[in-house]
């Protein structure tokens, strides 16, 4: 019962985290001169951080239900992480941020990854994962690339430099993009077998404490 009360704690925490980085990125952007409302969610960044803020709720309430919630759960995972790689290994230091910008930045792509990461880790949810639960998930990128590049080519707002086939051409982004779609298979295949490691270690735990 301990536990489950810390668990729902934590999650709770993160999901005030991660909207406070949402809501403060939406007023920097609605009050920054050449910034777009509608070109928010079609940052990678934003789409797993609200998935974030949902599972996390779903959590803190007490309410994830299995299968939705558990392809839910991977794509925000798995989001969130690339979200962090990714903006450590490309994106970080490419723009001159301050105020509610650098704060927002802050939020969505270094403290928010680090709660849910470290929250998945060490309190679960534990066996909601499936193989099943990996396919669907690929769902999640293949929708956001459906979404972001036409829409690029549409109004010439690419998101990212990777994905930016005005500059770099189709040929390139397409590399890119399935570069980016192998890590994200990857991390969730490697997250279902770590929560089944988890979930087993667990198992035990509870069978040889008195």
């Amino acid at each position: 019962m301990r536990s489950e009360k810390l668990t729902r704690a934590w999650f709770a925490v993160t999901t005030l985290v991660a909207l406070t980085g949402l809501v403060t990125q939406v007023i920097a952007t609605a009050t920054d001169p050449g910034g777009r409302l509608a070109n928010l969610l079609c940052f990678f960044t934003i789409d797993s951080n609200l998935l974030v803020a949902v599972t996390s709720a779903l959590v803190a309430l007490g309410t994830a239900r299995k299968k939705l919630f558990a392809v839910l759960w991977l794509d925000a995972l798995v989001g969130i992480i690339v979200t962090g790689i990714v903006y450590q290994v490309a994106l970080a230091g490419l723009y001159e941020l301050h105020g509610l910008s650098l704060f927002a930045d802050t939020m969505l792509h270094k403290v928010t990854p680090i709660l849910f990461v470290l929250g998945w880790l060490v309190a679960g949810p534990r066996g909601a994962l499936a193989w099943r639960t990996v396919w669907w998930s690929l769902l999640y990128p293949l929708a956001w690339l459906a979404f972001t590049l036409p829409r690029g080519a549409i109004t010439g707002f690419y998101p990212y430099p990777f994905v930016d086939a005005a500059a770099h051409g189709y040929g390139r982004v397409t590399l890119n993009c399935v570069a980016i779609g192998l890590f994200f298979t990857a991390l969730a295949i490697g997250a279902l077998l770590l929560d089944r490691r988890l979930s087993k270690k667990s198992l035990t735990i509870s069978a040889t404490t008195p």
